[in-house]
């Protein structure tokens, strides 16, 4: 199975739990990989039969932003579920961290794997 990934698209949103952290934007860096075949876009050079990065990335920051979320878990299953339902992808991962949650890490987050209906787990 073929993939397209998005590696550090970095969303400023309001997320997290503390009272605090509800009146402020902070960075959230996601990765994404979603499995497609990827050759009929190979053999006619036509971006209408892949998965376009540019939509994708467009369509997750939209989400993110649309309004406040408590858990970067949410977050992650949401992103996860927009793109199993709007692209033809049997398999998305997505990784979601949120620097400087913690100050003695680098970062921190979440990754998770879901499958399309149907699709081989």
């Amino acid at each position: 199975m073929d993939m397209v990934f998005i590696k550090q698209l970095q969303v400023d949103t309001v997320i997290g739990v503390y009272d605090w952290e509800k009146t402020i934007k902070q960075r959230l860096v996601l990765d994404i990989t979603l499995a497609t075949d990827q050759r009929a876009a190979a053999s006619s050079d036509d971006i209408r039969l892949t998965l376009d990065y540019a939509v994708i990335s467009e369509k997750v920051i939209k989400l993110i932003t649309a309004q406040p979320i408590e858990l970067i878990e949410t977050v992650a299953e949401r992103v996860a579920q927009l793109l199993l339902q709007e692209f033809a992808t049997s398999r998305v991962e997505v990784t979601v961290c949120k620097p400087g949650a913690v100050a003695e890490a680098q970062t921190v987050g979440v990754q998770i794997t879901r499958y399309a209906p149907g699709a081989n787990s």
